[in-house]
């Protein structure tokens, strides 16, 4: 057994899909802590996790043996289910296609878990796609903005 020594912190953020406004306060604490769940099944460790209605954050240590889109595709999928199931009428609820995946140093981990945990706050001031595409353009990321997410331009 290959003895790996790691760290490697990163942000996942993603939308509900059409940027409906469907996570609601009665009910996130119950989804932060199922997809605490299914990242910790992982060997992962949750560092963060927080949203406002239309999307969600989550920063985790994450483990070098598994892959982005496999705990990002675990998470979506399983949620959906759950949320479907316990919280939302009619089974409307989906996560939009694709992701953000945004790597962070030890040094930065206060100030990722802040900006997390003051998403409420933030939004009030600044629209997710505003966030969004800061982010991409922070971290030199090429994107078309036409193709990210289904936003109306």
């Amino acid at each position: 057994m290959d003895i790996i020594y790691s760290e490697i912190y990163i942000q996942f953020v993603f939308a509900v899909n059409g940027k409906q406004s469907l996570i609601l306060p009665s009910w996130e604490q119950e989804l932060y802590k199922y997809i605490t769940g299914l990242v910790e099944n992982k060997n992962h460790k949750m560092i963060a996790i927080n949203s406002v209605p239309d999307h969600l954050h989550f920063f985790v240590d994450f483990d070098p043996n598994s892959s982005l889109d496999d705990l990002v595709e675990e998470v979506k999928k399983s949620t959906i289910t759950f949320i479907n199931s316990n919280f939302v009428a009619n089974s409307d609820f989906n996560w939009q296609e694709g992701y953000g995946g945004f790597s962070y140093c030890k040094s930065d981990i206060d100030i990722v878990v802040k900006h997390i945990m003051n998403q409420k706050n933030f939004h009030r001031e600044i629209s997710f796609k505003d966030e969004y595409i800061s982010l991409l353009k922070e971290y030199k990321i090429d994107f078309e903005e036409k193709y990210l997410f289904d936003w109306i331009i």
